[in-house]
Formats: C-alpha cells, structure tokens, sequence
C-alpha cells in the first residue's frame, strides 16, 4: 500500500474551466436544428425531386400526398414544401453553384448524389438553416439514400458552397452581363436561357429593369388562397392572424404565412383559389317572362321524328320553343318565312 501514492482533493490540479467558442456553439446549435428537424421533411422533398426528374412528376400533386401519407404536418410540412419548391425554383442557379464547387460536372453525378446537392444547397443559400445543420444532415440523407461512399464527396462540396452567401457566388458563376446578357439573367434567376429569349422576344423593346422584374416575379413565393363557403362563417369569422382578405371574391382570403391544414380539416375553408370562389359565387337570375306572341304553338315549329308506324321515317312539324334574343333568323321549314327562334332550322332536319 505505501507504493502507491493517493492525491489528496487539495492536491489535485484544478481543471480550467473551457469558454465554449463560436465553433462549439454552432455545432450545438446544429445537433439542436437537427433533432428538431426530423429526417422526414428532408426525405419528403428529396422524394419530390427525385420523382420530377426521373418521371417527370408534377410537385403541387406529389407533394401534398406523400405529406398526407406520412404524416407531416405544421411546420415539418412547411419546411418540407419550402425546400421542394424553393430547390426546383433555384435548380438553374445551384447547379451553376455546384459546378463551380466540385470536380465533376453536374449532369454526370449520379442522380441521389445531385438532388441532395441541390438540396443542401439550397439551406445553404436561401433559408435560415445553419450551416452545420444543412451539411450534416445532407451527408445523413446522402448516406440513406446513396450509400455511405458518397457521404464524404457531399460533405467536402457542400462546405465550399457555405463559404460564400448567393449573391458573392452570382458574381462569380453568372456571365459577364454585356457579353452574354441572357446567360447573366438565366443563372441570376434560375430561368431557362431559352426563357429568357422568348420574353426578351415577344416583349420587344423591353427594358432591362422590367425584365429582370418579370424574372424576379417568376420566382416569388406563392401565397395560399383559401375560401369560405357560402352560407357558413364570413371570412372575418375564419381569417387567422396575418390573413388578408381576398380581392376578387367577397369569400375569398390569402395567407401571408402559416399552415391552411386546420382550416380544411375543420371544414371553415377551402383552397381553389380566389378566382374559382368569384367564378362560384351564387347569382340570382330573374325569372325570365316569355310574351304570349313567342309561346309554343303561335306558328314557330321544329322538326322531330314521329312516333306512330304510319309516319316512321318522315318528319312532321311540332311547335318549336323560342330562343329570345337570338339575332340569327333562318327559314323555317314548315311556314317558309324567316324564324327569328331557331338559328339553323335545316339542322334539325332527319339525316343532317
């Protein structure tokens, strides 16, 4: 026993208390964002990617289903939609991104590799995720859906794309404007060149503050426009906090932010659009008086087939019914004087 030496509490050194850094705190940052951002909206989106390039899939379509199917809802499923739309909206600008930060051409990558890519990217880019955030969870997406080869080109690419914000890298992979002026306005905002083209064609002498206006509108994020159902609560009534009532149709109302699940799920409101809703709304129309001069059987007849033997396949006259306001008289085949009822009488006649 008295080989051995036992450090008394006074004798122990002290253990100098760490100052967490700026590294330290966004990687906690990062393993928070990531337990609070499940693997599901991510999959979601990467499905929805996936299924547009490989089948040429609608997102508005597949999207609300696979939420539906997997039971995404709240703010799971708004992140979920703002990454699938945000990435096939910004697909042309990432990818000349993506091409400046790898090796490899985009086109060549193998297709699981690229939407996440595109995906990550897009956190990096255009949304509050942090960076640590968007690149470990893309490396986790690439590793389930890709392999765990692949995790390490993904993570070594995605964090040369973090170095910089979107509008340093535009300066850099866009096109010198007077030098290619349809290939600057393509990358900067995520348009097809051959878009870009026809707008500068068919506008003509357009110019370049209103294209790039055009432009910028094609990428805006959709708002939702829900509707009340007649008879039932006024929009006032149903409107969340934030909503805006409707232009175009006293039911309708836009949301600025939020989620319309609840709203459709208590049956308060529907989603076709404000100018469906206008299209719907109900009309009361005047019951219409007909003169006693234009009722059936005053001399006005239309051709039909008779149902007695005797007269089978012969066509008798029968009292035609007026059309007011038609502006189109024909001959009628029965008095032989122009019938301001019937727009083409010959029609009506048996083998026409």
């Amino acid at each position: 026993m008295g080989g051995h030496h036992v450090n008394h509490p006074e004798e122990r050194t002290p253990i100098r208390e760490r100052t967490p850094t700026r590294d330290t705190r966004d990687a906690a940052r990062a393993r928070r964002d990531t337990a609070r951002h499940s693997g599901q909206p991510r999959r979601a989106a990467y499905d929805v990617l996936a299924a547009v390039e490989d089948r040429a899939a609608y997102a508005n379509l597949l999207l609300p289903k696979l939420l539906a199917e997997r039971s995404i809802i709240g703010r799971d499923a708004a992140f979920a939609t703002e990454l699938s739309y945000g990435t096939l909206r910004g697909q042309g600008t990432y990818d000349a991104v993506l091409a400046a930060c790898s090796d490899r051409p985009v086109a060549k990558l193998d297709p699981p590799v690229r939407h996440v890519l595109r995906l990550g990217t897009h956190q990096l880019l255009a949304t509050r995720v942090g960076a640590h955030a968007a690149v470990a969870t893309s490396v986790d997406l690439v590793k389930s859906v890709a392999g765990p080869r692949a995790s390490g080109y993904v993570n070594a690419v995605l964090r040369r794309v973090a170095t910089r914000d979107l509008d340093a890298w535009l300066t850099i992979v866009a096109p010198d404007q007077k030098a290619d002026a349809d290939g600057n306005l393509a990358i900067r905002y995520s348009h097809p060149r051959w878009i870009v083209a026809a707008y500068r064609d068919a506008l003509g002498d357009i110019d370049q503050a209103e294209l790039e206006a055009l432009l910028d509108a094609g990428n805006a994020r959709p708002r939702v426009t829900m509707a009340t159902f007649p008879g039932g609560p006024p929009p006032a009534q149903v409107m969340p906090a934030g909503a805006v009532a409707g232009r175009w149709s006293p039911y309708a109302f836009t949301l600025l932010s939020g989620d319309p699940y609840p709203l459709i799920a208590s049956g308060l409101g529907a989603g076709p659009g404000a100018s469906g809703r206008a299209l719907a709304r109900p009309v009361r129309r005047p019951r219409r008086q007909v003169p006693p001069a234009r009722r059936p059987g005053r001399g006005y007849h239309r051709w039909r087939r008779p149902t007695s033997k005797a007269g089978r396949g012969r066509a008798s006259p029968a009292p035609c019914r007026p059309r007011q306001g038609s502006t189109y008289p024909s001959a009628c085949p029965r008095v032989r004087e122009p019938c301001p009822h019937v727009r083409d009488a010959r029609s009506l006649s048996p083998g026409r």
